[in-house]
């Protein structure tokens, strides 16, 4: 996968029309562009439904939607019309046996299948931001979700978030100390019973004291040799 903070390959490609997409023509608006293994498939097909209904929030932050796969101008034209697709699919047909844009946004690769091996899409999205540069990037993702997902990034919003992505970590818990209480001063009424309990208590100490040191000392008995 691309890094991102890096700039996007550019491209020129034909759309279910027939008419030719660059990457430099959606300068200034963020460009999602979603790679995708073959048109009319059950997880091709949830994936371009999902973006499908979400585009008008999509479009509604000014961006737009531009799915890719290996399949021909044709192919794409009968998966826009049989689900009523409303964005963009890029037909990037392999002449050579390896499609150039998929390759050059590493989603060309090497896949297995009941042992064995092909080269194949892989589905991936990049977020591209306005001055053309990879601002996000998921790899392998889930079809039915991913459009929830895209917004989420874009947005920040967590309504848009799908209910298998994993939960924001929990802000660490904050205790609060708990406020001190302040002791009023005691009235000179509640102040006069306190000193005479202290006189008390004092004279009786004293009294002790006195009577301790008024017993006279024990002789002690010397042992008889």
């Amino acid at each position: 996968m691309l890094e991102v903070g890096t700039i996007a390959p550019e491209f020129s490609l034909a759309d279910q029309a027939g008419n030719t997409h660059t990457l430099k023509q959606y300068r200034g608006k963020r460009v999602v562009l979603y790679f995708y293994p073959k048109d009319d498939t059950p997880g091709c097909t949830a994936q371009a439904c999902s973006f499908r209904d979400n585009l008008p929030r999509i479009e509604g932050i000014d961006a737009v939607v531009l799915g890719v796969s290996a399949d021909d101008v044709k192919s794409h034209a009968k998966f826009v019309t049989k689900h009523k697709l409303n964005f963009t699919l890029l037909a990037d047909e392999p002449k050579s046996g390896t499609p150039r844009m998929i390759d050059a946004y590493q989603s060309w690769v090497q896949k297995s299948m009941y042992g064995k091996t092909y080269m194949g899409v892989q589905r991936n999205t990049y977020l591209i931001d306005p001055e053309g540069r990879i601002e996000c990037v998921w790899e392998k993702v889930k079809p039915e979700d991913h459009a929830a997902e895209v917004l989420v990034a874009m947005t920040g919003k967590a309504d848009h978030q799908v209910e298998d992505k994993a939960a924001p970590a929990a802000k660490p818990a904050v205790r609060k100390a708990k406020p001190s209480t302040k002791l009023k001063p005691a009235t000179k009424a509640e102040a006069k019973p306190t000193k005479k309990l202290t006189k008390k208590v004092t004279k009786k100490v004293a009294a002790k004291s006195s009577a301790k040191a008024a017993k006279p000392a024990k002789k002690k008995k010397l042992a008889k040799r």
